[in-house]
């Protein structure tokens, strides 16, 4: 890394980078659960039933999957300040037309155009992530900025119910959270630089960056064709595993106002309660992350750490088969907890995973990858869900859900043993 014209040094800069993610995914998170809060008025008024939601938020999913990969590429082209740019300015105009929205097709369309530029979030975190941090800290700082989510999901029921109350009408709530993302856009451009070049590193941050990219010899390898990253066990581990885990978040991000409708409780009545398993999701991302690199300090191998989370977690997604039985409001928010709880320290796994085996050109790729695989998951879910729930109940989803991630996890053990093939490879 080349050094930079003198200007005040940060101290832990990566950290205050990693805060920067984590500002991104709550506001990509607030936008896109703006839509989910609003679901149970926005029915009424259109007259909508849940396999007409179901089509709007596959609307979402669609652009969401094929961008995810595309993304990647984009970002692993021309790097993360100019794709962040590009990405952010285009969900939050996204964001802010839906206001204009007219009824069903207009509503999928403009979904469509948020889920294309929400796409690049995560794969251009992990990104930076694979920059500005050495392995021992990935697990902290994917923890950060994916804890995001959490936070955005709940967050998001507060925000959307008071901009709701206040302005008597849902179409002023789109543009209110569009605004967030214009924001954090004119900060990024303002603070934002690769570590090569950030005028505001010090020098002994950059010396310990530089020194973990010497140990990994994986800083300058050359990206991987996407044909050549297929052919690898340990990419397919990584996509299956977040195509058979993401459903679970995203059934219970998309349509957890809609169940709790169903099992007769009301928002208004429910709000302080909606956001409690964010809340626990957010505790999962540190826990995971935590966990993970408190072990790889204690001596533990990189990937045996990552994995000894995935287990526990994959486990721990089981608990939303009790929540069949349960009528308690209290007891029905805690067993969802449990859930995204364990989910989000699995998916923290997941996100870090790429970082940890693959070349740096090559980060956002493996997770566009991933996220494509994840979208397609969510896709075929989505749609299931809308249609089980229509001709039967919740209680066949419920079982889905628990019992899925355990297969995610057995994958993952099974495709993910070392990352040998992966520096031969590159």
């Amino acid at each position: 890394m080349p050094a930079t014209t003198s200007k005040r040094v940060i101290p832990n800069l990566r950290w205050w980078i990693g805060g920067l993610l984590f500002a991104s995914t709550v506001i990509n998170y607030i936008d896109r659960q703006t839509l989910s809060v609003l679901a149970p008025h926005l029915k009424t008024e259109f007259r909508w039933n849940n396999s007409d939601w179901a089509l709007i938020v596959i609307a979402f999913r669609i652009a969401y999957a094929l961008m995810q990969t595309v993304a990647g590429r984009l970002l692993d082209r021309i790097g993360t300040r100019r794709g962040l740019l590009l990405t952010v300015s285009w969900y939050s105009a996204a964001a802010a037309i839906t206001s204009l929205a007219t009824g069903l097709k207009s509503f999928m369309c403009f979904r469509f155009l948020l889920g294309t530029g929400e796409a690049a979030n995560w794969p251009g975190a992990t990104k930076t992530v694979s920059e500005w941090f050495p392995k021992s800290e990935r697990g902290w700082a994917v923890a950060l900025f994916d804890s995001g989510s959490a936070v955005g999901g709940a967050v998001a029921p507060f925000l959307v119910y008071w901009v709701y109350r206040g302005f008597g009408s849902w179409r002023p709530v789109f543009l209110v959270t569009a605004m967030l993302g214009v924001v954090w856009i004119l900060v990024w451009r303002a603070f934002y630089h690769p570590p090569e070049s950030h005028p505001n590193l010090g020098p002994h941050e950059r010396a310990m960056l530089e020194r973990e990219r010497k140990e990994e010899h994986l800083a300058e390898a050359p990206a991987l064709p996407w044909l050549q990253l297929l052919r690898l066990k340990q990419t397919w581990g990584i996509i299956l595993g977040k195509s058979l885990t993401d459903p679970v978040w995203f059934f219970i991000t998309d349509w957890f106002a809609i169940y709790l409708a169903s099992k007769g409780f009301t928002l208004e009545n429910t709000v302080l309660g909606f956001w409690v398993p964010f809340l626990a999701a957010d505790l999962g991302n540190f826990f995971g992350g935590g966990l993970s690199s408190w072990l790889i300090r204690r001596g533990w191998p990189v990937l045996r750490a990552r994995k000894f989370i995935v287990l526990i977690c994959g486990l721990g997604m089981t608990l939303l088969i009790p929540a069949i039985g349960v009528t308690s409001f209290f007891a029905l928010v805690s067993l969802f907890a449990i859930s995204t709880f364990s989910y989000a320290a699995w998916s923290t796994m997941a996100l870090a995973l790429p970082a940890d085996l693959y070349p740096s050109r090559s980060v956002a790729s493996v997770s566009g990858m991933s996220g494509t695989g994840a979208g397609i998951g969510t896709i075929v879910s989505t749609w299931l869900i809308g249609w089980v729930s229509d001709k039967y109940s919740f209680e066949p989803i419920l079982v889905g859900a628990s019992l899925v991630p355990l297969v995610a996890t057995a994958l993952v053990f099974l495709l993910i043993r070392n990352k040998k093939a992966i520096v031969q490879h590159g």
